[in-house]
């Protein structure tokens, strides 16, 4: 029988180009190779999508651009196509695709981006769709769609770029309906890049000023003191959630570019938190998915306060797939060791392809 032609994509030009690469070597060592053949293409820094015939173990390592087989590559828009161009020797190619996964994480990836073009070339993919990827990136797209499905998060405030101008005085209306201490963040990025915590008007203003030099959109929320609590859901019309996990780090800075330490180092599963708050944050977890249109995957962030309210906190639609990531570590407490989500996340893209949500 015909092995489905899967193609890997990685690597990318945002901040989080390195977990990419962590995450696509281990899926590609993951992917059964009695189903699956794996068609790796790798976007450098600089944005140049090459076809990597080479070893998985130049990914991990980064230096997989620098092999001399590598080749231009285009994913054709083009339906008719449905694969990926390859230019060598001055001569173009087309591989066919049956399953795409991609792996691109932050901006240009987890954004909606690769997804639209996926859309345009008819080829199934892994993950949530261009609209729901988009909105889960942007926070105060997820704050808008939480509040109208009556899901709690922090209080929050969003500024644009047409406050730039008045940043003081917007800065004192938020201080004035928030109150101190606030985080204030990029709303379009997948790390914590250009993040901080601000516990006076001074601070508030630098932190502002600091998120927008990474985007053009500023969302400042209520600080919560509180416990991280994190769930893996999957699935497509009737998604499911596993047990609850929780981040028992302390406040080091994240450093995106790091990737010999993933969050899942922090994590404890099950959270040692009562039956009612578990079943309470699974539950919550299906609804927000549900809620943003989300399908395949997503690893789900919330906030339990000192108080006892629940907050989510974001939903993360391209999740790091090492074997020691929140998503993983917590498929694997549910019973399903990393190759068998990958084969059945490739699976289900197919098999749900021509189905909206």
């Amino acid at each position: 029988m015909a092995k489905n032609k899967a193609a890997v994509i990685f690597g990318g030009t945002s901040q989080e180009h390195e977990l990419s690469l962590a995450s696509a070597a281990e899926v590609i060592r993951n992917i059964p190779a009695d189903t699956y053949e794996v068609i790796a293409v790798g976007i450098t820094k600089k944005g140049r999508w090459l076809y990597f015939p080479g070893d998985v173990d130049e990914i991990a390592d980064g230096s997989w651009e620098l092999n001399p087989d590598c080749t231009s590559a285009i994913l054709s828009p083009d339906p008719l196509h449905r694969g990926i161009i390859i230019m060598e020797n001055g001569e173009a190619s087309i591989r066919r695709i049956d399953v795409v996964f991609p792996l691109l994480q932050g901006k240009k990836g987890a954004d909606g981006t690769i997804q639209g073009l996926l859309n345009m070339s008819g080829i199934p993919y892994v993950g949530c769709s261009l609209l729901s990827s988009a909105s889960c990136m942007d926070k105060s797209h997820t704050h808008m769609i939480m509040d109208d499905y009556g899901i709690t998060t922090a209080q929050w405030k969003l500024l644009t770029q047409r406050d730039i101008n008045n940043i003081d005085e917007k800065c004192l209306e938020i201080a004035d309906t928030i109150g101190f201490p606030m985080a204030v963040k990029p709303a379009n990025s997948g790390c914590s890049a250009g993040t901080s915590k601000a516990e006076n008007f001074e601070e508030l203003v630098a932190a502002v000023k600091l998120a927008f030099s990474n985007d053009n959109k500023v969302v400042v929320e209520k600080y919560i003191d509180g416990r991280k609590l994190e769930v893996a859901v999957f699935g497509y019309d009737t998604p499911t959630a596993t047990d609850v996990g929780e981040i028992v780090s302390t406040d080091a800075v994240y450093d995106p570019t790091e990737v010999r330490k993933s969050s899942g180092d922090d994590l404890e599963i099950p959270a040692s938190i009562p039956q009612e708050t578990a079943k309470s944050v699974r539950e919550t977890a299906i609804k927000a998915f549900k809620a943003m249109n989300c399908k395949g995957y997503a690893r789900i962030d919330f906030f339990l306060a000192n108080d006892g309210t629940l907050l989510l906190n974001k939903i993360g639609t391209a999740p790091g797939m090492r074997c020691n990531s929140v998503y993983p570590k917590l498929m694997n407490e549910f019973g399903m060791e990393l190759s068998e989500v990958i084969d059945m996340l490739l699976e289900s893209a197919i098999e749900n392809a021509d189905k909206s949500y």
